[in-house]
């Protein structure tokens, strides 16, 4: 079982100020996210330090349109006016997006490729954790490939069908194969495996505001 949730939490977000987009025009800002780096600002001013307050220091409309967990790293987008906002937005809402992540994952996943089809809902007891909810859980899907074995480690090709808080930690972690250096849900050798979750959005497409075509955007995984 994972271990009880924290009483306290201590934020410690990269040092490095400025991060460089990968993409910028217009409309959008695509970035780089780093582990440990906010997506937005917490309510306790110690948690003010996030990846929007950093990027408007350059770019002072910028607004996040989707959110990637703390520990996660990878392709954000981020719009530059509201018509660009609605736009990329409604895509996140219709599940019109294409995303692809990269995980290293504990034990050696025995098929090639599958689906993951769990609901899940919040585990009260222990906020902010999700877990698997067959009675009244939302639905959720995760296609995943292999894409490598590393001695008992397996490295994931992630497509995320749905977007549900913490959905690929918790959905591995349900099929026996928890995502190395996951503070949330592992623990023992699972948790000190890594120095950090390997969890990464490496790739995210969708149709840009300004001419309606579709873009996809990557980088490249860290570890």
């Amino acid at each position: 079982m994972p271990q009880p949730s924290p009483q306290t939490f201590i934020y410690t977000p990269p040092t490095e100020p400025w991060i460089d987009p990968v993409a910028v025009d217009d409309d959008i800002v695509v970035l780089n996210k780093p582990s440990g780096l906010l997506s937005v600002a917490g309510r306790d001013p110690a948690l003010a330090d996030c990846l929007q307050a950093r990027v408007r220091e350059r770019f002072p409309t910028a607004t996040m349109v989707h959110r990637l967990d703390k520990d996660t790293s990878g392709i954000v987008v981020m719009a530059r006016h509201k018509g660009a906002l609605a736009h990329i937005g409604q895509q996140f809402e219709k599940r019109e997006t294409e995303k692809r992540y990269i995980a290293r994952v504990w034990g050696e996943v025995r098929e090639e490729e599958g689906l993951i089809d769990l609901p899940l809902g919040v585990d009260w007891a222990n906020k902010p954790r999700q877990r698997v909810d067959r009675e009244t859980g939302r639905p959720a899907q995760t296609r995943y490939r292999v894409t490598g074995r590393e001695g008992g480690i397996t490295r994931l090709e992630l497509v995320p069908l749905t977007g549900r808080t913490h959905q690929l930690r918790v959905h591995l972690l349900a099929i026996g194969h928890p995502i190395l250096g996951d503070a949330f849900y592992a623990e023992g050798e699972v948790l000190a495996a890594a120095d950090r979750l390997q969890l990464h959005a490496q790739m995210l497409g969708f149709r840009h505001p300004a001419d309606g075509s579709m873009r996809g955007y990557s980088a490249p995984c860290p570890f």
